[in-house]
């Protein structure tokens, strides 16, 4: 893809986030300072609390966008999706708000909050397989065979326009220096929203992808230079358990993502307490990702007195995971 390719893209997108009517449910998220991780790490960083979204994710802003722009057959025919969790309810959520019937499946694995958070909000959650891609298919061909429309976690222009106003907040909310965001990764959606809005706009600031080494998909792409499906995915990041990066998804990061970094467990549960130490709140450990690629980026640079954002992308996590995660924290901290 040549320049005036690659800028036509970006312009498409930019149109398409500007234009989207998220906020209808989403809310805008605060970026806030993370005092004591900037403090530790010599640097300004800064997270955007897409935690406190009503679905406790960013999810719920393509999912929206994507159902409030389905036509009124569609609508009238009902939705199926297939997604760890996240995306599960913030389509049952926006499929409840604009009346529209959804089915969703979801891996046997996906923690009962979140199987609980879709069917509370009237939605049908169908357990399958062991991880995301099993559940892939079987709503793929569930889709097939009842007419309803799949909407994709996040290979769709429309769900990655949705997650762009992300990116569009961020860029409203600190208009001075910005080094670097952070964003986490598992099918490709945030950050190719997140990265054409930015690269349209503020072309300097680096977008760098965070992804479990357990999934790292786009990483695996990149290197490949082509679309690679993984042969297993690990499932404690389970927000981002997803074995091939979302083909819209990669035609933006192809050119617009600077760096991919991968985190191990144990650095995500390490970023899980750095959240908590900061801001009171619990990030699952997905949405953790962000912080954990930071930490390592400047333990590898050693930068100084940069402004760093991190994507806090989601809190929906068992309670009880929780001894797990300060167990491993606790030993990442000794070690």
């Amino acid at each position: 893809m040549n320049n005036t390719a690659q800028q036509s893209l970006l312009e498409h997108y930019v149109k398409k986030i500007l234009a989207a009517p998220v906020y209808e449910l989403a809310v805008r998220t605060p970026l806030q300072p993370a005092p004591a991780l900037s403090l530790t790490l010599g640097n300004q960083i800064l997270l955007k609390r897409e935690d406190l979204q009503p679905t406790f994710s960013f999810k719920i802003r393509g999912a929206y966008n994507k159902l409030v722009n389905l036509s009124e057959e569609q609508k009238a025919r009902g939705v199926i999706t297939a997604s760890a969790g996240n995306h599960a309810q913030g389509v049952a959520l926006a499929a409840r708000e604009l009346g529209i019937e959804a089915t969703i499946v979801m891996p046997a694995t996906t923690p009962e909050l979140k199987v609980g958070g879709v069917r509370s909000r009237g939605a049908e959650a169908r357990l399958h397989g062991e991880s995301f891609p099993f559940a892939l298919e079987q709503a793929l061909v569930l889709a097939e065979q009842t007419g309803k429309t799949f909407v994709s976690p996040f290979d769709d222009p429309d769900v990655i326009a949705g997650q762009g106003t992300v990116a569009m907040e961020i860029l409203r909310q600190h208009q001075g220096a910005l080094d670097a965001i952070f964003v986490p990764v598992g099918g490709g959606g945030l950050i190719a929203g997140i990265a054409a809005y930015v690269k349209y706009l503020r072309p300097e600031v680096r977008i760098i992808g965070v992804e479990s080494e357990h999934s790292a998909c786009l990483q695996a792409a990149l290197q490949a230079d082509t679309r690679v499906a993984l042969p297993a995915v690990g499932t404690f990041a389970d927000g981002v358990a997803v074995a091939q990066i979302g083909e819209y998804g990669f035609e933006v990061c192809m050119f617009c993502v600077d760096e991919v970094l991968t985190v191990s467990n144990d650095e995500l549960c390490a970023a899980i307490k750095d959240i908590y130490d900061d801001t009171r709140s619990i990030t699952e450990p997905s949405g953790a990702l962000a912080v954990a690629g930071i930490k390592k980026y400047v333990g590898k640079t050693g930068v100084k007195g940069r402004t760093l954002v991190a994507i806090d992308s989601g809190a929906n996590i068992n309670f009880d995971s929780l001894r797990y995660v300060a167990e491993r924290a606790m030993s990442s901290a000794v070690a």
